[in-house]
């Protein structure tokens, strides 16, 4: 046991990690994709209505927890801990834990105990005033069973962040996944006798397991938990001095998330679910292609101006762009093409609107995905605020987009997703002109030239998704994992061969190195224990 937790938590380099974390997120993600198959069939497709008041009852809880803690998380915490492992101060790295710990654990207790008796006046006053009495009921019991969530997600948080300054992704990237199996064991649990209030106690579960799983990564760091907090600590005011930007950046993004579900719960029983579930879909390749490969490449660029080494910074800053943008655009284009094949496949009955709802969600994969990397420029130079004024000014132009777009009468559903594009749009733009204007030769010829080459590519990729979705229509009565399944990995495998190909024929740096790892793949020698 002892030589595999090692094993697990060793020191890994960027592109193992990335590949680790892509992997354990792809697998996340499909595990969230049954979750949520589970949740439409049993639930959404007999009484939409059950499942709004089931997403709403964790906007709260997830607004707390994003306010409060986890602009800490990561971004806040990480470069500091960065600093003082790079000085070899190991005793202050754990003092900084330590404080943090106790901190927040305080501030979310309080938090917690504030859910828990305000529950009801929040759902029925804030979040979703348009909640049927039977709705609000078990949303108002799901609230106040997920009460302490946000304090065991933050304990997470805190140690898995220990753990990337180290080196180490393995339990970063499992502790989720018991979320997730969680909720999927509880809808056959108690769907018969606690019914959607049983999804609330399988995600307490779930979030308790994930903090013992971070808790088991911490296997060999020689951490002591001890309950103090150093407010003379300097490490800790560094944190808590970055922490109001992110705190607030991440706050208001939550409540742009609770704008979104008020409106979308004024058009009736089943939108929020709907949204819900191609937010999710969005998410996948966010999550896969954006956050993982950001979160990977995160402590290796915050090492980089520890060293004050910030040419090796622009250097690998640029390199992992270059690889985000080039898996961001067939990615975008092909959940555009696929979009019926994909809602239906997961969601059944639900399919159309989800569909309907995640192909105005396409330009905005692109953007969250870029977003990811270009944050992190600012956040591992200690900028806090400069992605904060954009996020401000992004969220309030989405909530005047929402309540313009998601009307009956213009767009309905599809409107939350429309503005949801153009604000992701806005977002990349705006931090890219500031990048710019900071530092005019930031981005060279070389990255434009491979930017143009990858803009060439897609239009190819595009001519051939839209080629295979002729060719293998999605017909009224394809139903079935064999049959969906069948037509949706045929066009995504040709397509991806065809944006793999082409990029090859460009010259392009990112499809050489995916042809190594296949060359590697296909032709290493199999050893043979005899």
């Amino acid at each position: 046991m002892k030589r595999l937790l090692n094993r697990a938590n060793k020191r890994v380099s960027f592109s193992n990690a990335a590949t680790l974390l892509i992997v354990v997120a792809l697998f996340g993600q499909l595990l969230g994709f049954f979750r949520n198959r589970l949740v439409s069939t049993n639930f959404t497709v007999v009484n939409p209505g059950s499942t709004d008041a089931f997403f709403a009852a964790f906007l709260i809880p997830d607004f707390f927890f994003l306010t409060i803690a986890a602009g800490a998380l990561g971004v806040a915490f990480v470069p500091v801990l960065a600093d003082q492992l790079r000085r070899g101060d190991e005793k202050g790295l754990w003092e900084i834990t330590n404080s943090l710990l106790s901190l927040l654990t305080i501030v979310m207790l309080i938090v917690g105990v504030i859910i828990f008796v305000f529950a009801g006046p929040l759902l029925s006053h804030v979040v979703a005033p348009s909640l049927s009495p039977q709705q609000l009921h078990d949303a108002t019991l799901i609230m106040r069973i997920i009460a302490l969530n946000p304090l065991l997600f933050t304990l997470s948080g805190i140690l898995t962040s220990v753990q990337q300054t180290f080196g180490r992704f393995f339990f970063y990237a499992i502790a989720p996944l018991f979320y997730n199996l969680s909720i999927i064991v509880s809808v056959y649990l108690f769907k018969d006798n606690l019914g959607i209030v049983g999804l609330g106690v399988g995600a307490f579960i779930g979030a308790t397991l994930q903090l013992l799983v971070a808790i088991l990564g911490l296997w060999g760091l020689k951490f002591r938990y001890k309950p103090r907090i150093n407010f003379k600590s300097i490490g800790l005011k560094q944190v808590l001095h970055q922490l109001p930007a992110r705190s607030i950046d991440l706050g208001i993004d939550s409540i742009n998330s609770i704008v979104e579900t008020n409106r979308a719960k004024m058009l009736g029983d089943g939108p929020v679910s709907y949204y819900h579930y191609a937010n999710t879909l969005q998410n996948v390749p966010v999550m896969l292609f954006g956050t993982a490969i950001a979160t990977a490449a995160f402590p290796r660029l915050a090492d980089k101006l520890s060293q004050n080494r910030p040419d090796l910074f622009h250097a690998d800053f640029f390199k992992v762009l270059r690889i985000m943008i080039w898996i961001a655009m067939p990615v975008s284009v092909l959940s555009y093409f696929t979009r019926g094949y994909m809602a239906r496949l997961l969601y059944g009955g639900a399919a159309r609107d989800v569909a309907q709802i995640f192909g105005y969600l396409s330009l905005a994969i692109f953007c969250r995905i870029i977003y990811t990397m270009l944050s992190r420029y600012f956040y591992a130079q200690k900028d806090t605020k400069t992605p904060l004024f954009v996020s401000l000014f992004a969220i309030g132009l989405n909530i005047i987009l929402v309540i313009q777009l998601a009307k009956p009468s213009a767009y309905g559903m599809t409107g939350l997703a429309m503005a949801q594009s153009i604000v992701a749009f806005v977002e990349v733009v705006l931090l890219g002109t500031i990048m710019l204007a900071r530092d005019p030769d930031l981005f060279n010829r070389a990255f434009w030239s491979a930017c143009a080459k990858i803009l060439s590519v897609t239009g190819f990729t595009v001519v051939t998704a839209f080629t295979m979705v002729s060719l293998l229509p999605l017909g009224l009565s394809d139903k079935g994992f064999v049959t969906l399944g069948l037509k949706l990995f045929t066009i995504l495998a040709v397509t991806m061969s065809v944006h793999i190909g082409m990029s090859a024929l460009f010259g392009l740096e990112e499809s050489k190195l995916v042809l190594k790892k296949l060359r590697q793949l296909i032709w290493r020698p199999v050893r043979i224990l005899e």
